[in-house]
């Protein structure tokens, strides 16, 4: 008979070992770091956070980055298409410094159709942090740097092209996320504080006050959503501003939209102030107001962040589609949605497509969004892979 012999060195400690130092890493860390941590797993979803953060450092430092004001004119460049920055002339010549040529225009005789084409003897090139119009930086510092131009008046950089006005879309899209990624943050936060709020309570103390709120909850979700807008829109003062208009129906829709929040954070509660750390802090003397806002809304944090990602997209597309029914914003204000309504024939779209831009940029905002969403979903659920 063979008898094997063990080497001594394969010990079976140094395994276990390992697994235990391994897991002391994950025991020192918090909640939120071990949240992250598994969020950065998903690739589709850092891909969204970026797409995200773009979008709002363009909405941030939008008059800096955008060539023109939102105002300026230029009445011979109408539906202008876009004239994008080349690195190779037209005799071929490659130029490590981006440049445009000016566009010339003509118009066809028989249909009176505006055409335009490249005037390659007036080449200029691209320059960046150029002066042009006024503006102010953040709302509060007067500048008239702007990021990128040709720093020539009479020579208009158009990446977006421009409309029938004559106006640089980079710059009208980049105002107008100012409007569409950020006023809807606001609706979606009253609606958090009271579905969060409401739904814990409701859950934690049961009884009649569980049968108040949920009933009231059900009869505002019972409410048809686009009626209400326009019913809304007509209603509140014909002297409001379009924003302050939009933003009066924000908030009274946030008032109205809060119930699904309160009945997904009410059955999460029910199962949570039955658990080990509720009951020892009721044997301890703690009051509700403790139990609520250290225990019961800290553990329901996770799911109403996923929440409020998804919510958001969803005040996007409110404004979005309000704006282009016109009952949203309306001009001389900017919105995704204001820029859409210009662009709603199908004449339009034959002719000048550069126009449905906004729509590819709402888009992209609504599935980073979502994708975000998916990711905090699966970093927060424990039992997920």
């Amino acid at each position: 008979m063979i008898v094997s012999k063990s080497n001594p060195t394969d010990s079976p400690v140094e395994p276990v070992q390992a697994n235990v130092a391994a897991g002391k890493d994950w025991v020192s860390l918090s909640q939120w770091q071990l949240i992250w941590r598994r969020f950065k797993r998903s690739r589709i979803a850092l891909v969204g956070g970026i797409v995200l953060a773009l979008f709002y450092f363009g909405a941030i430092f939008a008059n800096f980055l955008a060539p023109y004001d939102i105002s300026t004119r230029f009445t011979d460049q109408i539906y202008a298409p876009p004239n994008l920055p080349r690195f190779v002339d037209d005799q071929g010549n490659f130029s490590l410094q981006p440049f445009v040529y000016k566009m010339k225009q003509t118009i066809n005789r028989d249909t009176l159709e505006i055409a335009y084409a490249p005037d390659f003897a007036q080449r200029y090139p691209l320059k960046f942090f150029v002066k042009g119009d006024p503006y102010k930086l953040l709302g509060l510092i007067p500048s008239d740097i702007h990021f990128f131009g040709t720093g020539e008046a009479d020579v208009p950089l158009f990446v977006f092209g421009s409309d029938r006005q004559g106006r640089d879309m980079v710059t009208r899209v980049l105002i107008g996320s100012q409007v569409s990624l950020t006023l809807g943050l606001i609706g979606v936060a009253i609606g958090l504080i009271l579905g969060s709020t409401l739904g814990v309570v409701s859950g934690y103390f049961g009884g009649l006050v569980d049968d108040l709120v949920q009933r009231f909850a059900e009869l505002l979700l019972v409410i048809p959503q686009i009626p209400l807008w326009m019913a809304l829109a007509a209603i509140l003062p014909v002297t409001w501003s379009s924003l302050q208009v939009y933003f009066g129906i924000t908030v009274i829709l946030s008032l109205l939209t809060w119930g699904s929040l309160a009945r997904q954070i009410r059955g999460k509660t029910l199962a949570m102030r039955e658990e080990g750390y509720v009951l020892a802090a009721r044997a301890a003397g703690a009051s509700h107001w403790w139990i609520i806002t250290r225990h019961l809304l800290p553990n329901n944090a996770s799911h109403i962040i996923v929440v409020a990602t998804l919510a958001i997209p969803y005040m996007i597309l409110g404004e979005t589609a309000l704006s282009f029914l016109g009952l949203g914003i309306r001009a001389p204000m900017t919105s995704w949605g204001v820029l859409l309504e210009e662009a709603q024939n199908v004449q339009t779209l034959i002719f000048y497509p550069w126009l449905v831009i906004p729509a590819i940029l709402v888009i992209l905002a609504v599935l980073g969004f979502n994708f975000v969403g998916d990711g905090l979903r699966d970093a927060v659920d424990p039992y997920s892979r």
